[in-house]
């Protein structure tokens, strides 16, 4: 079933993890996918496994969404090569991590230009171009929007997060009378090539699963199969929401 056929999907942070994840998914679904990462190297061998399946990689890397002329670049090249945008969903993110009373005023600031910033930027400047026919605005938020961690440093990162579901929800609010949908997704803790080393090492392991069910990590596939639903049309009911993918870690 090709449920997002004939669709214009931006996706951000395609170099690895669940932003190439999604762009394979997306694309096997019908979507034409433009994406885009700060690692050339990354994105272009995403560019490449999706070649190897007969599929286009649209996009460009290196771009730093973080800086808002890139992101207007970003964005309108792919509505002018492909001449509509139907669904952004906003991946990227980077942050930095440290005890409150540690965290310095640049890796506060960086964090927030990196996973709130950009979202603003991109969603601001796909706007328009989403409201021609009705779009999906797809933000990646986090389970540390929801609650705190006994892993020490993650302030930063949970105002950032905690932000992105309250703008998800304003944007549901100003984008339904444009036919606009918007909602987040928080995932729990996913393994990826980033996390690897973290979910690897066993004293760091037990802490980022405490409390978490199932007792593992998420995998990418876990969260992109319910992005992949929500950018469809069978959820077309659904705006204002985050949808939790914890493995039952915000149960407890």
């Amino acid at each position: 079933m090709m449920r997002l056929a004939g669709k214009v999907a931006l996706i951000t942070g395609t170099g690895g993890g669940q932003g190439r994840v999604a762009a394979l998914y997306f694309a096997r679904e019908g979507a034409t996918v433009v994406g885009c990462d700060v690692d050339r190297a990354g994105h272009e061998e995403t560019a490449r496994l999706m070649a190897a399946e007969g599929f286009t990689l649209h996009g460009s890397a290196p771009v730093d969404l973080g800086d808002p002329e890139q992101a207007r670049h970003w964005v309108e090249a792919a509505a002018e090569e492909c001449g509509r945008i139907d669904i952004l969903y906003n991946n990227a993110s980077a942050a930095k991590f440290a005890p409150v009373g540690e965290m310095s005023v640049d890796d506060w600031h960086y964090t927030i230009r990196n996973e709130l910033d950009l979202i603003f930027f991109t969603t601001r400047i796909a706007w328009k171009h989403l409201a021609k026919q009705g779009g999906v605005v797809l933000n990646i938020a986090s389970t540390a929007a929801w609650g705190g961690s006994r892993a020490a440093g993650l302030s930063a990162h949970s105002a950032a997060k905690g932000a992105v579901v309250s703008f998800t929800r304003q944007l549901a609010v100003e984008g339904a009378p444009l036919g606009i949908r918007a909602v987040s997704i928080s995932p729990g803790f996913v393994r990826t090539p980033g996390t690897a080393a973290f979910v690897d090492n066993p004293a760091m392991r037990r802490v980022i699963l405490d409390g978490v069910l199932q007792d593992r990590p998420g995998e990418p596939e876990e969260v992109v199969s319910l992005a992949l639903y929500v950018a469809s049309d069978e959820a077309r009911f659904m705006t204002g929401s985050d949808l939790v993918v914890d493995g039952g870690l915000l149960a407890v």
